[in-house]
């Protein structure tokens, strides 16, 4: 139904509804990063003052030896920058699903959501599902062949 009618006049109103979801849903997802980043921070501040503490550990028979949580902060460091590239990622794909822009990266960003369970999970794999129809990829592309170019 879609091409008979040509996909530059034509926008499904179940695929614009679904693509308008999936955006709010990414920044929700975008918010979800920022709270585990602050979590994160949390977490950091809390177990670095209480392992740095000498006054902590006075009463205990083994404190942590020196330089022990030193190799934490690479954990952090790499959980930091996860959630700060899922935060920017999926601000981006909401902006762009928005937009009917930048499909193939729309589907990428889906494809990283997964690994973030349970919920990533499912926004992956719907985002992947509906961005897969051809005639969403048919609004995607009249999108790009009509976008004037700066």
């Amino acid at each position: 139904m879609v091409e008979e009618l040509g996909p530059s006049r034509y926008e499904a109103p179940a695929d614009k509804q679904h693509l308008n979801l999936l955006s709010a849903f990414h920044y929700v997802g975008a918010g979800l990063a920022i709270v585990g980043l602050g979590f994160l921070a949390l977490h950091y501040a809390l177990l670095g003052t209480v392992m740095n503490d000498p006054a902590a550990w006075a009463g205990h028979p083994a404190p942590p030896p020196p330089g022990f949580f030193d190799m934490f902060k690479w954990f952090y460091a790499v959980f930091g920058a996860w959630l700060g590239s899922s935060f920017l990622l999926n601000l981006l794909a909401g902006i762009y699903l928005r937009a009917r822009k930048h499909r193939t990266f729309c589907i990428v960003v889906a494809g990283t959501n997964c690994m973030h369970m349970p919920l990533g999970t499912i926004l992956g794999i719907f985002t992947i599902i509906v961005l897969v129809r051809d005639s969403v990829r048919a609004t995607f592309q009249t999108r790009a062949d009509t976008a004037p170019l700066a």
